[in-house]
């Protein structure tokens, strides 16, 4: 017998222990963080609704429990009692049950009313039909990325079902090594953005924290080959944990599945569905600019089978000897800073992903309480001692005032913004000054991948701002529903109508001008002396963006309306205006605020994904101004740290 069916036997006795008499445990399983546990008397485990909670605090565990076949109620029977039970209000759209688990997963407009206060109203469900409730939310605008990954998941169940048995059979190993040692080795984004990667090993375990491309630089990928890495073989590493879902932290998370991967992925449900979005448009790029993409469709399919999904504050085994929390980070939806807790109090580090102190229109700021942090990994994008950016509010006029003087010269506004985040800031900024009169109304067009990016945004409303989410809650002021929002779905005709009507604003990818729909809205509105191209985003080095920004008014583009696909350049008439302050980052001040509430702070902090002088200016001032042991270590480096 193994150590870990060992160790099932024993919980399953110390769960019979510990619970009534006249209720039966028939098995006892690991899927992969959470025990589970199958019985067939769940409505009497729903009776008592802290029977859970204490076996979970007893065994430190996640813990679900399922039915057995013979104790659920029929379908038919059972959706009539489950709808009964949930009020009218919470708008259930749809109730998918799943023998296999004793599952029902019931999707909602309100999925808060259909969990009631402290699961209340689930245990009601499981108490009357023996189901075991899941409960998901109805996108309040259709989103195919999440429609297609639910029902991807729903498809590949009983192999999702094997991978987390497997995960859960390797979390809960022996530990073999009696030695207590932590090291963290960069793979990528050392004086660089981009390719972010490292691993966090222990004697026992090897955890990979993101695995991106380099922006605009084809080729540079982590450093993934070396032996702490895929050296020793793709299975040496554990587990995979991803901070956020832009492609310089997640483009090459698929090619760890070609290279013969078949561990977990953490990340947090709205992470898990932006990253198939973006690794699927990854591709469709590559292979539109002539590349060979580095893996296949195939692959994003695989990482998000294997993703194991994790909420704010959830504390995780991953690993016989690491614990894994992640908290808000402030950058992107469902961005995460990740605490890792190794041994049984030994040491903890935190890497900080992308940050953003401050509290956004989308997001609350970054969170940085943790109970104990000895080593802190953190971004340094912004880290250069003149990286201060402009007051949002201050940004927010000056774009309210460039709006306000092209609506008078009878011009249109455009805006090439990333899909991600800043989109939907500038989306949310627009809608409350049309809605205060600071601006006419007028429409405001989303083209490429924004409009699909908002709705994801809008399936998980818990991981924006507090404020925000309430008015998601309530339809009538969703601030994404807006009359003056319209998706661009109908291609050239429909932006040929747009270049020719009223005063508009368009927001439009690629946030670079490096490709995309913003190339057509340069052809179509660029002559037009009385619009204007606004930027709300970095513009990279080598970029178009920074070129025009920089002042190229000749730029080449590809005209596909008649010339065969050749090569034209095309005169910018259109004013070019930049509004600084809407960046995802932290500035300077934000990344020394981060650090310096932190409360006890770092021993350790590593700068990284910051250019040369970005990383160096920022851990020369946080080891004066706090007198603490900074580095601003280059790739292929490896730190001991106990």
């Amino acid at each position: 017998m193994s150590s870990v069916d060992k160790q099932l036997d024993e919980l399953k006795a110390e769960v019979e222990e510990q619970i009534p008499n006249d209720i039966t445990v028939s098995d006892v399983k690991y899927e992969g963080p959470e025990l589970v546990l199958y019985t067939p008397d769940p409505k009497r485990f729903a009776s008592d609704g802290d029977l859970i909670r204490t076996l979970a605090s007893r065994f430190r565990k996640r813990i679900t429990v399922r039915p057995d076949p013979t104790a659920l109620t029929q379908t038919d029977a059972a959706a009539e009692k489950i709808r009964s039970i949930i009020p009218a209000e919470a708008n259930v759209t749809d109730l998918d049950f799943h023998h296999d688990t004793g599952e029902v997963v019931i999707e909602a407009a309100k999925p808060g009313m259909v969990i009631g206060r402290h699961g209340s109203t689930l245990r009601e469900i499981t108490k009357e039909v023996g189901w075991t409730p899941e409960v998901v939310r109805t996108p309040p605008i259709e989103s195919s990325t999440v429609s297609n990954v639910r029902n991807f998941l729903k498809q590949e169940r009983e192999d999702r079902r094997d991978i987390l048995e497997r995960v859960g059979r390797q979390i809960h190993r022996e530990q073999l090594s009696r030695e207590e040692w932590v090291r963290i080795s960069t793979l990528g984004c050392c004086r660089e953005v981009g390719r972010a990667s490292f691993v966090l090993s222990t004697a026992d375990t090897r955890i990979l924290i993101d695995c991106g491309d380099k922006p605009g630089a084809e080729g540079e990928v982590p450093y993934l080959q070396v032996p702490e890495a895929l050296g020793s073989g793709a299975n040496s590493i554990d587990a995979v944990v991803l901070t956020h879902a832009h492609l310089d932290h997640s483009a090459l998370v698929p090619l760890l599945f070609k290279y013969g991967y078949d561990g977990p992925i953490y990340c947090t449900e709205p992470t898990r569905d932006l990253m198939g979005l973006l690794q699927l448009d990854y591709l469709d790029v590559a292979v539109k600019e002539g590349r060979t993409p580095p893996y296949e469709s195939e692959m994003v399919r695989e990482t998000i089978k294997h993703t194991i999904p994790i909420e704010y504050g959830d504390v995780t085994d991953i690993a016989p000897d690491i614990k894994l929390t992640f908290h808000n980070a402030g950058h992107i939806l469902g961005s995460a800073v990740s605490h890792f807790h190794i041994g049984d109090g030994m040491y903890n580090v935190a890497f900080s992903g992308d940050i953003h102190y401050d509290d956004t229109r989308l997001f609350n700021g970054a969170v940085n309480d943790f109970p104990r942090v000895e080593t802190l990994v953190m971004e340094s994008t912004y880290g250069g001692r003149n990286d201060y950016q402009t007051d949002q509010e201050d940004s927010e006029q000056n774009l309210i005032e460039i709006i306000n003087e092209t609506y008078e010269k009878g011009g249109k506004i455009v805006i090439p913004a990333f899909a991600v985040g800043r989109s939907q800031e500038i989306m949310l900024v627009l809608e409350e000054a049309m809605r205060s009169g600071k601006i006419p109304s007028m429409p405001v067009h989303l083209d490429g991948m924004i409009w699909e990016a908002t709705a994801i945004h809008t399936t998980y409303p818990e991981y924006l701002r507090d404020d925000l989410r309430d008015r998601i809650f309530h339809e009538d002021k969703n601030p994404f529903l807006a009359d003056e929002f319209n998706h661009i779905d109908a291609g050239e005709e429909e932006r040929q109508e747009v270049a020719d009507g009223d005063q508009c604003i368009i927001l439009s990818t690629s946030g670079m001008v490096t490709g995309g729909p913003i190339m057509s809205w340069l052809r179509h509105i660029g002559p037009d002396p009385d619009s204007r191209l606004v930027f709300v985003g970095y513009q990279a080095q080598g970029t178009l963006g920074r070129r025009i920004q920089n002042g190229w008014d000749e730029i080449p583009i590809n005209d596909r309306n008649g010339n065969g696909g050749r090569n034209n350049t095309l005169s910018l008439k259109m004013d070019v205006a930049t509004v600084d302050g809407f960046s995802g980052h932290a500035d300077r001040q934000g990344l020394m605020n981060f650090v310096r509430t932190m409360n006890p702070r770092p021993e350790k902090v590593l700068c990284v994904h910051g250019d040369e002088r970005s990383v160096q200016d920022l851990s020369s001032a946080l080891y004066h101004k706090f007198n603490m042991r900074t580095f601003a270590p280059k790739n292929l480096e490896t730190f001991r740290f106990k």
